[in-house]
């Protein structure tokens, strides 16, 4: 049975961040099975940042939630990155980290893996000093919005990155495409959009909270991405079982798009 929609007021007074790391960000390399959601996010950027070579000055980060995860390839490709969330929590979560503050999630089995990645496990805690540097802004922003980070006005970034937000904000198919739309116009002609999408999924639970998630199929995105006025440069699909306690997914796409 589909879930009920989650509306933003829901994750305003609902959405436990703590929960949600706990589920979801808890690494063990051992178990690579069980993390699987996590390191094909963290192969796919560092395969788009670091070997395709996608760099620039400015980089929007679009939903991060309470995770930094999405910038451990990024730093090292972009000058400054702006972190966005809708939620109060999510953002202060995140601050938290960044200020080093008793009680910030521990990140460092991820960047961990991240390093070895790209060849020196042990320089993980410059890893994390050079993401701290590097994200200079956290903000809030709301994708239903004509100017998602309203009433700011920046200036159009080189790359969007946007890592399972918009299936989770999105009530239908119609409001994902125009969502897509809003946050195109954070970005400057010829820049990227880096999309991670969840396929076939209707709900996902943080603590004991159900969610719902818009129910997508590889098609839909595509071409959602290509009405919001991106060429599709590379996409990747991968299909997985799930644990079906936490949510109903079939599968994740990653694409790198660049804005005509």
């Amino acid at each position: 049975m589909e879930a009920a929609f989650t509306e933003k007021d829901s994750y305003a007074q609902h959405f436990v961040p703590k929960d949600y790391l706990e589920m979801y960000y808890s690494f063990h390399p051992e178990e690579e099975d069980k993390n699987f959601l996590l390191t094909f996010c963290l192969k796919s950027l560092h395969k788009t940042f670091l070997l395709g070579g996608l760099k620039g000055d400015t980089l929007i980060d679009i939903g991060s939630g309470p995770t930094i995860h999405q910038f451990l390839s990024a730093c090292e490709c972009f000058r400054e990155i702006i972190a966005t969330d809708y939620t109060d929590q999510n953002r202060e979560e995140m601050q938290r980290w960044l200020k080093k503050e008793p009680g910030a999630f521990d990140w460092s089995p991820v960047v961990k893996y991240v390093c070895e990645l790209e060849g020196d496990r042990e320089k993980w805690a410059q890893k994390e000093e050079k993401v701290r540097r590097t994200i200079k802004q956290v903000l809030k922003c709301d994708v239903t919005g004509l100017n998602p980070l309203a009433p700011l006005s920046l200036p159009p970034a080189d790359c969007l990155l946007s890592t399972l937000c918009l299936e989770g904000a999105c009530k239908d198919l119609p409001s994902f495409r125009a969502a897509l739309k809003n946050i195109s116009s954070l970005v400057k002609p010829g820049g990227h959009l880096v999309l991670f999408t969840i396929l076939e999924e209707t709900f996902y639970m943080v603590g004991q909270r159900q969610f719902s998630c818009l129910y997508l199929d590889q098609k839909s995105v595509e071409e959602a991405v290509k009405e919001a006025g991106f060429d599709i440069k590379w996409l990747e699909a991968n299909t997985f079982g799930c644990p079906e306690t936490l949510y109903d997914a079939k599968g994740l796409c990653v694409l790198v798009a660049r804005k005509h």
